[in-house]
């Protein structure tokens, strides 16, 4: 076992896109500018190594508003977005908020309630209770907006015309593609929108993986369970030719005694995941057995976002 040595495959771009560090940076920023604490409404990106390092720095997390017990505090709102009716009772409250909603899913948010405006019903295609979801869905009435989230809703769903159809940001772009025929088949003058509602992070990452999946004996994604971006990181190994692939998280053991039998493993990280944790489990292989790591980059990324007025 001494001289076994496993190759590493290591996708590119990996780990943090634009929208996380943004929304980081802003909380990071509201301590230093406004001292501790400050309130976080959600997880402000889905990944428990980044929550943990801002508690300690003085962030507080609740999941609503009315959990704030200094109304006197910022409370900042998650990347994910959030419904009309938050900003509204922060305002109804006197609360001072920051939102940190990564501008890639507020675009999803400004074209759902131009279609709304101009008459259209609108389907979103998304994840049931995913906070993303629940944003976008409370930018306009309930009875305008359906979702689905999957081919079989896709061939069901009763809605009246003219529809429109926006996507969560962070989906397979495979299995949306394929709910977006379907859709277009059944009406064929649904509006779409102009540029993909998938973002560039969850598409490079997913182009990523399907380019080395299918070399691999086992593979792995670096990311928290209720991250949606890294579990379809997992499905789109699975579908690229690795049927071993799995998510790994902060309290996940490693199943070092299979990876020891492999000779290459591929590796990512979802778009909330910090390289840390990347290189955490890259030392644990190491600490069994010799490795060598060859990088995959299939693009570059160079996208970067402001911070709020209240803080740049």
């Amino acid at each position: 076992m001494e001289n076994k040595e496993i190759k590493i495959l290591l996708a590119a771009p990996r780990g943090f896109c634009a929208g996380v560090v943004r929304a980081i940076d802003i909380v990071e920023k509201a301590l230093e500018k406004y001292g501790s604490p400050v309130y976080v409404r959600h997880e402000i990106v889905h990944n428990k190594h980044v929550v943990d390092n801002l508690k300690k720095k003085g962030a507080i997390f609740v999941e609503e508003l009315s959990e704030v017990k200094d109304k006197s505090r910022p409370v900042i709102f998650s990347a994910h977005g959030v419904p009309k009716t938050v900003p509204a009772e922060a305002e109804s409250k006197k609360i001072f908020y920051v939102d940190a909603t990564c501008p890639l899913v507020t675009k999803v948010h400004r074209e759902t309630e131009r279609h709304h405006k101009n008459g259209y019903n609108i389907i979103l295609i998304g994840h049931k209770d995913h906070p993303e979801v629940i944003g976008t869905m409370g930018q306009i009435p309930k009875a305008q907006i359906k979702l689905i989230e999957t081919v079989s809703d896709a061939n069901n769903i009763k809605v009246s015309k003219p529809i429109a159809y926006v996507t969560q940001t962070t989906l397979s772009v495979d299995d949306t593609k394929d709910i977006i025929n379907v859709l277009k088949k059944r009406f064929p003058n649904i509006k779409g929108p102009i540029k993909e509602d998938i973002c560039y992070a969850t598409t490079n990452r997913q182009e990523a993986v399907k380019k080395i999946a299918s070399e691999c004996e086992m593979f792995f994604v670096i990311g928290s369970d209720n991250s949606s971006n890294s579990k379809r990181l997992v499905e789109v190994a699975k579908k690229a030719g690795c049927e071993k692939s799995y998510l790994v998280n902060s309290n996940n053991k490693l199943p070092l005694k299979d990876i020891i039998k492999c000779n290459k493993i591929g590796l990512t990280s979802g778009a909330s995941a910090p390289e840390k944790l990347v290189q955490d489990f890259i030392y644990e292989i190491k600490k069994n057995v010799n490795i060598s790591i060859k990088e995959y980059i299939s693009t570059k990324e160079n996208v970067t976002f402001k911070l709020p007025t209240q803080l740049s």
